[in-house]
């Protein structure tokens, strides 16, 4: 198809630039639940001053927030509240994580 370097040298010319953000894991909210993409390739092109994302990778839904049966497990084995587990859980995607960071 197109050589890399032949590809690159033409969006330079039309003042494209792109640049690879390096993204550990991107969050995206759509209201009453969430895209959640681990590893992915998140790329920034900007062109003529105005920046684009291209997003790519593999990704999960899930519910905003944790789950009420969540929250009782982590406050049960971390022997904490329930506010205080749903912080954890809000702050770390697993629930050992969670459990962890409160002992």
């Amino acid at each position: 198809m197109f050589n890399p370097k032949n590809m690159e040298k033409m969006m330079k010319q039309m003042g494209m630039k792109t640049e690879d953000l390096g993204a550990k894991k991107v969050v995206v909210d759509l209201g009453d639940e969430e895209m959640v993409f681990s590893d992915p390739e998140l790329v920034k092109i900007s062109v003529k001053g105005k920046d684009m994302f291209q997003l790519q990778g593999k990704f999960t839904k899930r519910g905003k927030g944790p789950s009420k049966e969540d929250i009782e497990l982590v406050s049960e084995k971390a022997g904490v509240s329930e506010d205080e587990a749903r912080k954890a859980l809000e702050s770390h995607d697993d629930l050992t994580d969670a459990i962890m960071s409160l002992k």
